[in-house]
């Protein structure tokens, strides 16, 4: 079968290569992938790579396809299903012919919306829903409406589907964006105000009636907005991010005893932690909400053909950091 690794840190190793089809542990379904999504973690595990890598590193952590085998203790999948999954981050991921994915963290995918507007959806959908009920401790059926959530970089694959899941749960949703487009899309997705990160957070948050905010999610690079970040969150309030800190200390939320919560997707999976079945069940809510039409796909742009060009095309893109939305990887 194809697969498509780098040999080390740049874009440009990115190469074909011919491996075996690899067989499926028990838990596993082995999956012929049919699109991938660029992530902004296939790049960044990438740019991590150093000497000594024993053969190429296939990355990809966005996947959808048909089963085509399944391990000997598998309950949930029989041989044709089609599903979606983010994958572990512990195997080797979606760029290639076929996959293997432990059954806890894949589900049925949508079976009225397309394969383009499915595949991008599962990893940033499981790190939104980790952020929002698990670090945020955020009751979706509950009345929500006297709380309110800043969500900074509002346009992004993460935040558009944050966006999405806040304002069903009924909070006050404030994301940010830097141009008229992007404004327009988180509004479209559910934004309640909009507020530009390059400018004064501060001023413009208070400016909408909002002293504090309860929660505070963190979706690109923290240290530019650490003393707004500090100033806004309530006291008890709780801010979340996916990404590193790097001078920022959280210390500085001590006298407002407000929590600060990680979100890494695939803890669970690395642990092998019996809560990886969670990640099933949230992409099994997915599944109906795009059937539905109550989460709207992010994707934004389409490559046809699964090859090293179009997966570099498509890489590029989501390196640049402008991205708004998904880029997908069609077979």
């Amino acid at each position: 079968m194809k697969t498509f690794g780098v040999t080390d840190s740049t874009l440009n190793s990115l190469a074909e290569f011919d491996e075996g089809i690899p067989t499926p542990q028990p838990h596993d379904i082995c999956v012929e992938v049919q699109g991938i999504s660029i992530n902004p973690v296939d790049i960044a595990t990438r740019k991590n790579i150093k000497d000594g890598l024993t053969g190429p590193k296939i990355l990809g952590y966005d996947g959808y396809g048909k089963v085509t085998e399944v391990g000997s203790k598998v309950t949930k999948f029989k041989k044709d299903d089609i599903v979606f999954y983010a994958g572990d981050y512990t195997r080797d991921g979606s760029y290639q012919e076929y996959e293997l994915v432990d059954e806890r963290i894949a589900a049925i995918a949508p079976k009225k919306t397309d394969i383009a507007h499915s595949v991008a959806m599962p990893l940033v959908t499981l790190t939104a829903s980790e952020l929002l009920y698990e670090k945020l401790q955020i009751h979706p059926t509950q009345n929500n409406s006297n709380k309110t959530v800043l969500i900074i970089n509002g346009a992004g694959g993460v935040g558009s589907i944050a966006i999405q899941l806040a304002h069903q749960a009924g909070l006050k949703v404030i994301a940010t964006a830097s141009t008229d487009e992007k404004v327009n899309w988180v509004k479209n997705l559910g934004a309640d105000f909009v507020v530009n990160h390059h400018q004064d957070l501060i001023s413009q948050v208070q400016t909408l009636g909002f002293e504090n905010v309860d929660y505070i999610i963190g979706l690109s690079d923290n240290d530019p907005h650490w003393s707004e970040i500090v100033s806004l969150i309530k006291p008890f309030g709780t801010f979340a991010t996916i990404t590193n800190l790097n001078e920022s200390k959280i210390g500085a939320f001590k006298q407002k005893s407000a929590d600060f919560k990680w979100e890494w997707m695939f803890t669970k999976a690395f642990y092998k932690m019996d809560e990886m079945s969670e990640q099933g069940e949230y992409l099994k809510r997915l599944a109906d909400g795009l059937d539905d039409g109550t989460i709207t796909s992010t994707t934004t742009k389409i490559f046809h053909g699964l090859n090293v060009d179009n997966i570099k095309q498509a890489t590029e893109l989501v390196e640049a950091g402008h991205m708004m939305g998904k880029a997908v990887v069609l077979k």
